[in-house]
């Protein structure tokens, strides 16, 4: 072990399109002697990399095999044992629904210094491509962030669904849409309230599916979604310039 460990920096690469990066995440890119990136994270993205870092492609995609938690946290450790500058790359931002504090508290308990570098999250990309705004004066007050199933995949509470002044940005239930909407519907939501369900939020290939709650999941079965989707709840949804147009519509991300 060398004398100096190196260090551990947990990177957002946000939604996908490299001109979406942070200057810091791009130079921690860039810097990286080892690199460790999610399965999310665009080949532009990973480009950024020199050709000589070490290049470690970690899964975390629901639904799909992926790396364990525990062995990612187990190869971080080691390879900043090396002396390595490590980047651990993540889509979206890490600190949102990332597990930045997991892999945080375990290197920080082994030694290891880490910095978190911020990137933009999925709610924001599919807000700014497709014309609407998260919080509206005099509509949306509040802005909740929440993820839509648990770690196995069952149906997460809520409890604050009942918040009209809300916009609810509901995160990895892109299969579970159906349940989801009922719930938010039994909690005190209209199920006339506008919704937006963004597949590959701030990519080329996104997609939007503008609707109303009660209709949220046999839209986006029809629509045949396979990308993550972020869906976006509330009266700020209704913005969007789709909403000017027939509902229900996909929507093509602009170019």
């Amino acid at each position: 072990m060398p004398h100096d460990p190196g260090t551990v920096k947990l990177v957002g690469a946000g939604p996908g399109a490299a001109d979406l990066l942070t200057l810091r995440a791009a130079r921690a890119i860039e810097s990286a002697q080892a690199l460790l990136y999610d399965a999310l994270v665009c080949d532009e993205v990973v480009a950024l990399a020199p050709a000589a870092c070490l290049k470690i492609q970690t899964g975390k995609r629901a639904g799909r095999t992926s790396m364990k938690q525990e062995t990612i946290n187990r190869l971080m450790l080691r390879l900043a044992r090396r002396g390595l500058r490590v980047v651990r790359l993540k889509g979206g931002d890490p600190s949102v629904f990332g597990r930045v504090g997991e892999e945080q508290a375990f290197l920080n308990a082994h030694g290891i210094s880490t910095e978190v570098v911020p990137g933009v999250t999925a709610a924001s990309a599919a807000a700014a491509q497709f014309g609407f705004p998260l919080t509206y004066r005099g509509q949306a007050r509040r802005l909740v962030f929440a993820t839509a199933t648990t770690r196995d995949g069952a149906l997460a509470e809520t409890g604050w669904a009942a918040d009209r002044e809300a916009t609810l940005a509901l995160y990895m239930g892109r299969d579970q849409l159906s349940a989801l909407a009922a719930r938010l519907i039994a909690e005190g939501r209209s199920p006339h309230t506008p919704v937006m369900a963004v597949e590959n939020a701030g990519r080329a290939d996104a997609r939007a599916m503008p609707g109303r709650l009660g209709a949220l999941g046999q839209a986006l079965a029809a629509a045949g979604c396979e990308g993550p989707v972020v869906v976006v709840v509330g009266e700020a949804a209704a913005q969007a310039p789709a909403f000017l147009n027939a509902e229900p519509a996909l929507i093509e991300a602009r170019s």
